[in-house]
């Protein structure tokens, strides 16, 4: 089972395997104040697709498109990951505020097609 949360929520005991993946340490949190079990800063967009979404350059559609297109050059991550979300449940951990258009959903979804 894949499910993301924000690295601000507070940690539950069903969260599994917690990966952040973040390229940047989420501001305010220090680092041993995280509960995270590693820090995969492989699979997170580039710094350079993080920024054109955020002064909208582009919309959440090409970010995606684009983000997937990124993590084909990580196929050993992106496997190592997807094995840890068959053994058990993989918690994405996120910074970006919001819920419903950010990177973590679009590794979720791309994890499971890898499956």
């Amino acid at each position: 089972m894949i499910q993301c949360k924000r690295v601000y929520d507070p940690a539950n005991k069903n969260d599994g395997y917690r990966v952040l993946i973040d390229r940047l340490w989420p501001r305010g949190i220090r680092k041993e104040a995280l509960v995270f079990d590693e820090w995969c800063k492989a699979v997170a967009p580039s710094a350079e697709l993080r920024k054109a979404l955020h002064s909208e350059t582009i919309d959440f559609a090409a970010f995606q498109h684009q983000y997937q297109e990124e993590l084909i050059k990580a196929p050993q991550e992106v496997a190592r990951l997807a094995q840890k979300a068959q053994e058990g449940t993989l918690t994405l951990l996120y910074a970006a505020r919001d819920t419903t258009q950010n990177h973590a959903l679009v590794l979720a979804d791309y994890l499971r097609q890898a499956l």
